[in-house]
């Protein structure tokens, strides 16, 4: 397991979401065939969060990109298709996303996970965003999307909360407490 999506689904806990990594979509061939992915292997989400409160799914791509340029907005606006592959779910392709969502959905109902009514909403977790400026119009285009992005401020947000809980033995609780309690600003 990847230890970003680690940290995510570990804050998405905290936050009362019952959640997966890694979790596989066992798409149908004819399913494969309506996306146009014959031959694919299972479709693997980075991380399913269930919220019985919100009666909410919540499909998470993670994308740490600590020690790159970070995610652009070139990737989510048509103009750079090859960082686009990265992001197929959030491709202006809403036939792939309707038939994994449909998939997701039936899959987590059968298995006694979620109602069958449960709403599903798209998020990207990523650990840097390229610019100031990618910023703004991912935050743009996500909220235009409906989509959660959940960027930096969203993660040290959530980690100092982490820091200032009780006592959890999770990685990601211990290292926000030894990094994070009582730091001065």
């Amino acid at each position: 397991m990847d230890a970003f999506e680690q940290l995510v689904s570990e804050i998405l806990w905290m936050e009362g979401y019952w959640v997966r990594t890694s979790f596989k979509v066992e798409l149908t061939k004819e399913e494969k065939r309506q996306i146009g992915k014959p031959s694919s292997p299972r479709w693997e989400i980075d991380v399913v969060a269930y919220s019985g409160r919100e009666n909410l799914i919540r499909v998470v791509e993670c994308k740490s990109y600590l020690d790159s340029r970070g995610v652009s907005l070139r990737a989510f606006d048509g103009n750079d298709q090859k960082f686009a592959e990265r992001f197929k779910l959030f491709s202006d392709d809403k036939n792939l996303q309707d038939v994994v969502f449909n998939r997701l959905k039936i899959q987590m109902t059968e298995s006694g996970l979620c109602p069958p009514d449960a709403k599903m909403q798209l998020c990207l977790a990523c650990g840097r965003i390229a610019s100031n400026k990618d910023r703004e119009g991912l935050h743009k285009h996500f909220d235009a999307k409906g989509w959660q992005l959940w960027d930096e401020k969203w993660l040290q947000e959530r980690l100092q909360c982490m820091s200032e809980m009780g006592y959890e033995n999770q990685v990601s609780a211990v290292v926000a407490k030894l990094l994070l309690r009582g730091k001065i600003e």
